[in-house]
């Protein structure tokens, strides 16, 4: 988000009707992120998961609207307390506002600004989900999402882009969500992580995706969706700024494809559909902070740096034993990282600020605000997540039984599944206990997850032979 914009008595901001219709364009296009990135997530699991990915990120479409109006809008962007948090009466409920009160020293309304960032908010936890694919409860994850947007996004976003935010004060540069959005997210997977541990069949089990030409399409549309995320963070189309952040989303995003690609063919030897969507999606993760502080040149860089960095980093899970589902850590919180420190190298100090890195004559000031940054919202964000999740997981049991993970979340959960295999239609999975037999669990003579079998070619794997996985057998169709 910009810094403060300070304007003279006699400039007083008014109501621009081009920057509002700019700024609700941006906001549609950032909502449209949200089912972007369930697609993208949905064609990354097995069929069993599919319907179970894409609702947990649709859910917080409904948790974080409602969250955001009552409170989150006023403790994210309120009257500052401390540097922490803020909060202004008139936000709760959103009922104290003016139909064209301005948003600070802006030309836009209050309420255009309110929505606009109230998509950062629902499309930050669901971010998270790709982490936890074909293994948690649904009502443990929306429960997780009230809590988390509570106590870490809202306050978090406050800290980053708000007046008086003590990052904010500090001088970190955070254009569009390099620490709240993708650090924070990144962070909170990998907390979470510890408390849920892995999938049955981790690293034993071939866990490909179904479906590559879904998460093509949910690359595309998260990329399209961007240009609004990363241009409309500036809130105005006055001064150019938005169109400079505009070129460099794009040129970053291109460059950062090429750099995963280039490595996946040095490494595996073959240049996969699954790399280059993977790769897009780091490039847009590491020039979300940078987009307004770097030249295009710059943005080259940052994104073929991240592209390396994240194609890199998606392995760590098979030397550490994590078990990251879908890159979560990976590719947001390593890109997030990246893009966030790199501002403080190739920041120009010719485009949202006069706030220059080491690459440009600033010395190392900025590069360390950055450092300051990132590394305390990550602790931050890890800690707390991982808290909330131990609680919940105590409370009432945070993952599904054995015998539903091995079936499928999508019947244990939502009693669907995506495809119908057997042209019948409707795709309603028969229930123990309402009129049907009971569905049959197939025996696992595999005994235990192990630490070996998956691990061997695994890059490859990533791009490799993805076909469609057979429908769980322990699924039966209901003719209507």
């Amino acid at each position: 988000m910009p810094p403060g914009i300070m304007t003279l008595a006699a400039d007083e901001a008014t109501l621009s009707p081009a920057n509002t219709g700019f700024m609700l364009i941006c906001t549609a296009l950032v909502m449209l992120m949200t089912p972007a990135l369930a697609f993208f997530y949905g064609g990354m699991v097995r069929v069993k998961s599919v319907l179970n990915m894409l609702m947990m990120s649709f859910i917080s479409l409904g948790i974080v609207t409602v969250l955001w109006v009552l409170y989150g809008f006023g403790i994210a962007f309120g009257q500052d307390s401390g540097g922490f948090f803020g909060w202004t009466a008139d936000f709760a409920g959103l009922s104290g506002i003016g139909l064209t009160e301005l948003w600070g020293a802006t030309s836009i309304p209050v309420y255009v600004f309110a929505v606009f960032q109230l998509m950062f908010a629902v499309i930050t936890p669901a971010l998270i989900s790709g982490a936890l694919a074909d293994r948690v409860k649904f009502t443990a994850w929306a429960l997780f999402i009230a809590l988390w947007a509570t106590l870490v996004y809202f306050p978090v976003a406050h800290w980053v882009w708000a007046e008086g935010g003590w990052l904010f004060d500090l001088g970190v540069i955070d254009f569009a969500g390099g620490t709240a959005v993708h650090i924070n997210a990144g962070a909170a997977a990998l907390g979470v992580l510890f408390v849920v541990g892995r999938r049955i069949g981790f690293k034993k089990d071939p866990m490909r995706p179904h479906s590559l030409p879904l998460v093509m399409l949910g690359a595309g549309l998260l990329w399209f969706g961007w240009f609004g995320f990363n241009a409309g963070s500036w809130l105005n189309n006055d001064d150019g700024v938005g169109a400079v952040a505009f070129v460099n989303t794009q040129v970053a995003t291109a460059a950062a494809m090429l750099g995963w690609l280039a490595y996946e063919k040095i490494r595996h030897g073959s240049f996969t559909t699954l790399g280059a969507a993977s790769g897009a999606v780091a490039g847009l993760v590491a020039i979300t902070p940078a987009c307004g502080a770097v030249s295009p040149l710059g943005a080259i860089a940052v994104g073929a740096i991240a592209g390396v960095l994240c194609a890199m980093a998606v392995g760590l899970k098979y030397r550490f034993g994590y078990d990251d589902s879908l890159d979560v850590v990976g590719v947001h919180l390593v890109g997030g990282v990246a893009g966030s420190l790199l501002v403080g190298l190739f920041a120009t100090g010719g485009v949202q600020s006069d706030a220059k890195g080491l690459f440009y004559g600033g010395g190392l000031e900025q590069l360390g605000k950055q450092a300051v940054g990132v590394v305390c919202v990550l602790l931050y964000s890890l800690v707390v997540s991982f808290l909330l999740a131990k609680v919940i997981d105590v409370l009432m049991g945070f993952r599904v039984s054995e015998d539903e993970e091995v079936a499928g979340v999508d019947q244990a959960a939502h009693a669907e599944t995506a495809y119908d295999f057997g042209g019948t239609g409707g795709g309603v999975v028969a229930r123990t206990g309402v009129g049907a037999a009971p569905a049959a669990v197939p025996a696992r003579g595999d005994g235990p997850p192990g630490d070996k079998g998956r691990g061997k070619g695994q890059g490859k794997g990533r791009g490799k032979g993805q076909g469609a996985a057979p429908a769980s057998g322990s699924e039966k169709k209901v003719d209507a």
